[in-house]
């Protein structure tokens, strides 16, 4: 290794395999007959803070676990991460009950796992024990690479934190809760990353020196950055932010140098498919993979455009590399626009639509919702739908059925976080289709498609639980409205307006 950065490179080369020896990951064995041993490689990364700066330099011992046989050196992969849609909302309560928020790193998290199967890896690049040459390493603790390695983390981790005390949340198997007399602190795991939120330091203390005796542990202090997002703490809230990530992806795709625009779809555009050959599918596929994780995390008012664009991934076109650009041109304008929570409104507010036949080629409607709470989304998609809607009424019903189910989905959650407390209000869903309102609060429902009838039973029984209550509103007001078209400048900056888009 000659790079000038050879000698940090070395550094953390050696701190992962002290991490791997202190854990006894593996013991060398002679090779058992019929037994094939899989390879292993050295991936190397500079982790940056949320300046641009370099944060270290990792080095991480892989293993090929693309060799590995089903049935024979795994099983089951299985292993939750948090939704985002989770990591907001603990924000929004953070900021609505001034909680402290905390943030650890989990060390080398995979080499916790224990493995129950039989798996047998050549020796490190570098590492052959001298006189050792012919032996192999038999796994004792999972590794990166292997295929079980996020699932054997998981349950060891869930193990070790449920018997402490701390409750799993149903909803999200990623948060953790322990709270007693109006005190306690939520763990929000994401693989290796850890939010902890706190009624007081002092939880908070606790919490970091019991993972610390069970886990190698670094501690990051007040929260910065997880995941990407930046969160910045103000007097009077909490912002999310992903300006040192649109840069980036600006410069990386060639667009740092383009003139702005106000809107990042135009509303008179109907994109078709490419019939002819694509154009750098393999970029566009990148391209539009990064403005996914974007308008998942922090970007909401570019979901419907990212969406939209998306389908286009296998064969894209001029016309859709042109919309792509766009697309950069007002995030390059509106890079700065974060997600502000405050302490009000304390409640969450749904809205649903949809936009009828709006794919011209296949007659699909596209539906969106979105739902605020300590006024800023915290959950929203755009989705073209997977059935045929035979009437404006029908597209907008299906739209309200997955707002109604998103909406159980974060009561339950709310439930499950004991700072909330124990009453949580009806969750308001406004749609601005009258007859889809009107239905879906009718107990009676004569629909010919078995599909709708399963849809209004399951969207009124919210009803009559107290879970939601669909309620009518001009489109004018429906926040929802940008999920399932393009729309003009005003209206695209009223609305970002009013989902919480701040700059910042």
């Amino acid at each position: 290794m000659k790079t000038r950065d050879a000698v940090f490179w070395k550094e953390a080369i050696d701190n992962e395999i002290d991490s791997i020896t202190s854990n006894n990951t593996w013991v060398l064995v002679d090779l058992p007959e019929g037994a094939r041993p899989i390879g292993c490689k050295w991936i190397f990364k500079k982790k940056m803070k949320a300046d641009g700066t370099i944060d270290k330099f990792k080095a991480r011992l892989v293993a090929k676990g693309f060799a590995q046989k089903q049935g024979i050196d795994y099983f089951d992969t299985y292993a939750p991460v948090a939704r985002m849609t989770t990591i907001r909302l603990l924000i929004t309560l953070a900021a609505i009950h001034k909680m402290v928020i905390h943030q650890m790193d989990v060390k080398t998290a995979f080499l916790n796992g224990e493995l129950t199967e039989e798996i047998y890896m050549q020796q490190p690049e570098g590492f052959v024990v001298r006189g050792l040459e012919d032996k192999v390493c038999k796994l004792m603790k999972s590794l990166y690479g292997l295929k079980q390695a996020p699932k054997m983390w998981h349950e060891k981790f869930d193990k070790v934190i449920r018997s402490n005390g701390y409750r799993v949340s149903e909803t999200d198997k990623c948060v953790y809760t322990k709270f007693a007399d109006g005190r306690g602190v939520i763990v929000c795991l994401y693989v290796d990353d850890m939010l902890i939120l706190g009624t007081d330091l002092s939880c908070i203390t606790e919490t970091k020196k019991f993972l610390s005796t069970k886990f190698s542990m670094k501690d990051l202090g007040d929260a910065d950055v997880i995941l990407g997002l930046k969160i910045v703490r103000t007097g009077t809230g909490i912002a999310l932010s992903q300006s040192h990530y649109i840069e980036k992806m600006l410069t990386r795709y060639g667009y740092q140098d383009l003139s702005f625009i106000d809107t990042p779809y135009r509303s008179d555009q109907k994109l078709e498919p490419n019939s002819r050959e694509s154009v750098r599918q393999l970029e566009y596929a990148s391209v539009i993979g990064s403005l996914i994780y974007a308008t998942t995390a922090t970007r909401p008012d570019i979901a419907f455009a990212v969406g939209m664009l998306s389908r286009f991934t296998s064969n894209p076109g001029v016309e859709h590399w042109k919309a792509v650009k766009r697309v950069m041109r007002y995030l390059k304008k509106t890079q700065t626009y974060a997600l502000f929570y405050s302490r009000d409104p304390s409640v969450v507010e749904g809205f649903s639509d949809a936009s009828w036949c709006s794919d011209m080629e296949s007659e699909y409607s596209t539906c969106g919702f979105v739902f605020a709470m300590g006024g800023a989304a915290i959950s929203w998609k755009s989705k073209k739908q997977t059935m045929l809607s035979r009437s404006s009424m029908e597209s907008e019903f299906f739209a309200l059925d997955a707002a109604a189910d998103e909406a159980e989905w974060l009561r339950e959650l709310m439930y499950d976080l004991s700072v909330v407390g124990a009453q949580i209000p009806v969750i308001p869903i406004y749609c601005d289709n009258q007859a889809a309102a009107a239905v879906a609060s009718n107990e009676l429902f004569n629909g010919k498609k078995r599909t709708v009838r399963l849809k209004h039973r399951a969207v009124h029984d919210l009803i009559k639980r107290g879970v939601i209550a669909v309620i009518d509103v001009r489109s004018q007001e429906n926040l929802a409205d940008p999920f399932t078209k393009g729309l003009k400048r005003q209206l695209v900056d009223d609305t970002a307006c009013k989902i919480g888009l701040k700059v910042f």
